[in-house]
């Protein structure tokens, strides 16, 4: 007896105890997928045989099979469930998640179960109480197809039972295991001539295929196959053609073809059922009869053959594409049921008409959140247009529009002409309004806060899973909805960086030995030091012109860039400051052809903006410089009172040599932050220095080296394009080479006796892994004594101090640093890739969140 399962289903169990039920459970399925009703009253109860805890078993186990079938898993039902009202839950279930319920009927003789019953050894069930689970069964096992169980199994004897095999198999929806390429056709609808043209435009090449109808059938030299969205027949001059050039290609396997709502009309009708002759259905009839009979009656059945065995939907290359007719929203890709085929063909309507007396379809695309791309048709659109991942290519052609395919995993749209209007619409074919933002822009005007809130977990191309705790989440998202800048531009968000390990140089905190060895533990032979620039890190996206701005981030406020700090707020207070700024880059960017060198319309740059005080000048002047100014004052007047008690012949040499030295570590607290000052009346008085060119059009420059970027940045934005600009200074390190390192080493040393912030380290490649396949610290930051004044407080190098603060952990900080990087990139990517808004800001609130992790500031 082979049994035949789907690899979604809901398998009940049935049959008295004593049957053999969790011993044929056990030997067929995976503990995991059974769900036992005694094993759930042992989880509640601490005793399977408690009675008492029924209710609470059966309400643990509801509750863990929804969330299997919900997750897509294979389920079974362990239990008598010889009750109608007992299978009754199991059958919603079943339904809600659109899956196929299975009954495995155990009907065996009562001798034999009241048999087995006495022998066990774990539990002791009263034989009265088999007799009447058996007198159960007996009574409701006709009624179990009227339950609605799709398939029902039954065993008669124990050799059924051991005889029994069980075959999996995937729904008829799943074919995840074919990757393409495909070229996915919108609604044809009898238009054979353009169907015709535009496979050969695709590549395709025709054949004569042998013992078929229709004399014609295509394949692609390359071996893509076409996957046509239904709706054949109606409406068109070529219907027939049309079918029999589908079938052809479907049967020769160079195409795959679902049903629509027209081809099942036609279906319904040709079985004899009574249908509405509609929608150009008379057409399609009318072409069947002008055959002769020789030849209708034969090419009419392999029509209903053909059209009837068509499946709702297909799910390809490992769920990353989803075809249907009218579409498929997330939790019903890849499963079987009657509302999933009903959604397939008609789409769902919220019950109204509009004034052409057609229903009003509810807009799913809007709300659809799945990770796969539905590509479908069935309402007519003067235009292709991405919404959330999804696509409908129905372009009307019948209607006089154009019949259209979409080629993936390209994503490239070709198109064909309609030769003529074969039908007039219900409702017009509009053409667009005059807009050039696209429907995806439209939508995310409004963004939802749905998608922000709770925890989440963010899946990043470069490994790591991201989890953002909600705590976090709530300071982040007051933020972005308070202070933040125009979403629209908020494509990015740099990550934080780690100091190195302690040093355990005399007088020093960080020392670049710790950096470069840490580097050569992680495998990385290759470094670059760059200059860390003493001013305040700034994100600049800009474009050509406003027209670039409009199409590509949907801006219609005439702006056509923006400059923002790393916890995405405006950098600069007034508007005028940040186009002055945008205005200098645009010059730079076309005055040395970038735009032309690198195709695009737009960049983001990552970039230094100096002076410190131009960003913080609020904390230098309440924070710093009050506490440079007091802490002054007070130890001079102190050290004058010490010097008239040495005069007077006290002997307090040692006290006054202590606050000189206090003295001394003020002076050069104040000296350290005065560094980062000058006046600043015009942009003009700014510096900026760019060091990463982020992403252009259709690229995120993560594959180049740093090397690359700060070549690239001074051939474009260098100083011959302006005072304006400036450059950041570096040297390469090879870690095999001792002298490389000594000689970076030197170059920390001058930088940071100039007064300097330091440097930054960095593998050259922008992406740095492991052999583990984990990432790398993209950057560590090496701080000079003098700049760590600022940060730990003046007399931090005082031995007290600097032991103490010898024992801070950056582990933390690490972690932080190679999380935010990761979502960085992914959010870029995103962008770049045409990802709804809210895929890119998930990861740009994601590292503002993490911003929110309990990690000392001064790392």
């Amino acid at each position: 007896m082979n049994l035949t399962l789907s690899e979604l289903s809901l398998v009940v169990l049935i049959g008295p105890s004593g049957a053999g039920k969790s011993t044929f459970a056990n030997a067929h399925f995976k503990p995991t997928e059974i769900l036992s009703s005694d094993a759930c009253r042992a989880l509640v109860s601490d005793d399977q045989e408690n009675q008492a805890a029924t209710d609470d078993a059966f309400d643990v186990l509801h509750f863990i099979a929804a969330k299997r079938l919900s997750a897509g898993r294979l389920t079974v039902i362990d239990a008598t469930n010889v009750q109608p009202r007992a299978r009754k839950p199991l059958i919603d279930l079943a339904r809600q998640y659109h899956c196929l319920p299975i009954a495995m009927v155990f009907d065996l003789p009562e001798k034999l179960c009241q048999s087995r019953n006495k022998n066990r050894t774990d539990r002791n069930i009263p034989g009265s109480a088999i007799h009447r689970q058996i007198q159960q069964l007996y009574r409701s096992r006709r009624s179990l197809k009227r339950e609605g169980f799709h398939f029902i199994y039954t065993f008669s004897s124990p050799e059924d039972v051991e005889a029994a095999t069980l075959e999996r198999q995937p729904t008829w929806p799943n074919r995840q295991h074919e990757s393409g390429p495909f070229d996915i056709i919108g609604d044809v609808h009898g238009c054979c001539d353009e169907l015709e043209m535009l496979l050969e435009k695709l590549g395709y090449v025709w054949q004569i295929p042998e013992n078929a109808l229709y004399k014609r059938t295509y394949r692609h030299p390359e071996g893509r196959k076409a996957v046509f969205l239904g709706d054949l027949v109606d409406r068109g001059p070529r219907i027939l053609d049309t079918c029999g050039l589908v079938q052809n290609m479907v049967l020769a396997d160079t195409a795959l073809c679902i049903p629509g709502n027209h081809d099942q009309k036609l279906v319904r009708k040709l079985q004899g059922r009574k249908v509405q002759i509609t929608h150009g259905l008379d057409k399609t009839l009318a072409e069947l009869n002008a055959l002769s009979s020789e030849i209708r009656r034969p090419f009419q059945k392999q029509l209903i053959e053909f059209l009837y065995s068509l499946v709702s939907h297909y799910v390809f290359d490992h769920g990353q594409l989803v075809v249907s007719h009218a579409g498929m929203p997330s939790h019903m890709q890849g499963r079987a049921s009657r509302k999933v085929r009903e959604f397939a063909l008609y789409g769902e309507t919220t019950g109204e008409t509009d004034e052409f007396g057609l229903p009003v379809r509810y807009n799913w695309a809007a709300e659809y959140r799945g990770k796969a791309t539905v590509v479908y048709g069935h309402t007519p659109v003067p235009e292709p247009e991405w919404l959330n991942q999804t696509l409908n290519i129905d372009t009307g052609c019948v209607f006089g529009g154009k019949l259209t395919a979409l080629r993936y995993p390209e994503n490239e749209l070709v198109e064909i002409p309609a030769k003529q209007t074969y039908a007039e619409p219900i409702r017009p074919l509009k053409p667009q309004a005059e807009t050039t933002r696209t429907a995806q822009q439209q939508h995310d005007d409004i963004l939802d806060i749905e998608d922000m809130m709770g925890q989440r977990r963010i899946e990043t191309r470069l490994g790591p899973i991201v989890t953002i705790r909600e705590e976090n989440s709530i300071p982040a998202l007051e933020v972005l909805s308070r202070f933040a800048i125009d979403p629209k531009w908020l494509i990015y968000l740099p990550p934080t960086m780690s100091p190195p390990q302690t040093s355990s140089h005399p007088n020093l905190l960080e020392h670049p030995a710790q950096v470069f060895e840490a580097y050569r533990k992680d495998g990385v032979q290759h470094l670059i030091c760059e200059e860390k620039h003493m001013g305040s890190r700034a994100i600049i996206v800009v474009c050509r012109d406003e027209t670039t701005a409009r199409d590509r981030f949907g801006v219609t406020d005439g702006t056509t860039g923006v400059c923002y700090t790393r916890t995405g707020r405006h950098f600069f207070d007034h508007p005028e400051q940040q186009q002055a700024c945008l205005r200098h880059i645009q010059n730079a960017l076309t005055e040395t052809r970038f735009w032309d060198a690198f195709e695009t319309g737009w960049v983001c740059l990552d970039t230094e903006l100096m002076p410190w005080s131009a960003k913080a000048q609020d904390l230098l002047q309440n924070q710093y410089a009050p506490v440079g100014a007091a802490a002054e004052t007070t130890l001079n007047e102190t050290h004058n009172t010490l010097q008239q008690a040495r005069d007077r012949g006290l002997e307090i040499e040692a006290l006054q040599a202590y606050y000189q030295e206090r003295i001394d570590h003020i002076k050069r607290y104040r000296n350290a932050y005065r560094q980062y000052c000058w006046p600043v009346h015009t942009v003009d008085d700014l510096k900026l220095a760019p060091f990463h060119i982020l992403a252009t059009e259709g690229a995120v420059h993560t594959d180049k080296t740093h090397l690359w970027h700060l070549e690239t940045i001074a051939r474009f934005l260098g100083p011959k394009q302006g005072p304006f600009l400036h450059t950041t200074a570096y040297q390469t390190v090879d870690l095999s080479d001792p002298n490389a390192e000594c000689s970076a080493t030197t170059w920390w040393e001058d930088l940071t006796s100039q007064g300097k912030e330091g440097m930054v380290v960095k593998p050259q490649t922008f992406v740095s892994q492991n052999s583990r396949n984990r990432l790398i610290q993209p950057a560590v930051k090496c701080r000079g004594p003098e700049y760590l004044r600022i940060i730990y407080g003046p007399e931090y190098t005082s031995p007290k101090h600097l032991e103490r603060l010898r024992q801070r952990n950056v582990s933390a900080k690490r972690s932080l640093a190679i999380r935010e990087f990761a979502l960085g990139i992914e959010a870029l990517e995103r962008f770049v890739n045409r990802e709804p808004l809210r895929r890119v800001h998930e990861c740009v609130f994601g590292v503002l969140a993490l911003e929110s992790e309990p990690i000392d500031p001064r790392l």
